[in-house]
């Protein structure tokens, strides 16, 4: 069992940057992921790396602002979000998983466990 917690949003500017973390217990050897959800839409991919740290993807909305990393010393997992968008406004949920999600890396049901979510907001 993974229990993952999440925190770091909150209200921004356009322009401006955010640091998601996520704390997991239990065993760091899972892929780890973020996911948004914006009001009245469906949850959404954002990015995912490999236990090692080395290999990372990202949606293609985020790609050059986000950064994901993670510190397996810690079980912590970051976000980095730079020039963030109004578009950004969501709430944030952190992953993980099992099993590499390779080609389902994207789906949410390639994710085992679920943080609470942090709520981020870009103001323009």
């Amino acid at each position: 069992q993974v229990h993952l917690v999440e925190s770091g949003g909150g209200l921004v500017q356009a322009g401006g940057s955010l640091r998601l973390s996520c704390a997991a217990s239990g065993r760091s050897n899972y892929a780890m992921g973020w996911f948004r959800q914006a009001p009245g839409k469906e949850r959404e991919f954002v990015a995912v790396i490999n236990p090692t740290g080395r290999t990372t993807y990202y949606t293609d909305s985020v790609k050059g602002r986000f950064t994901l990393s993670r510190d397996n010393a810690k079980n912590m997992v970051y976000l980095q979000m730079n020039s963030l968008k109004p578009e950004d406004t969501a709430v944030y949920y952190c992953a993980a998983a099992i099993t590499w999600p390779t080609d389902l890396r994207a789906e949410a049901r390639s994710y085992d466990y679920w943080g609470q979510g942090t709520q981020v907001t870009v103001s323009s």
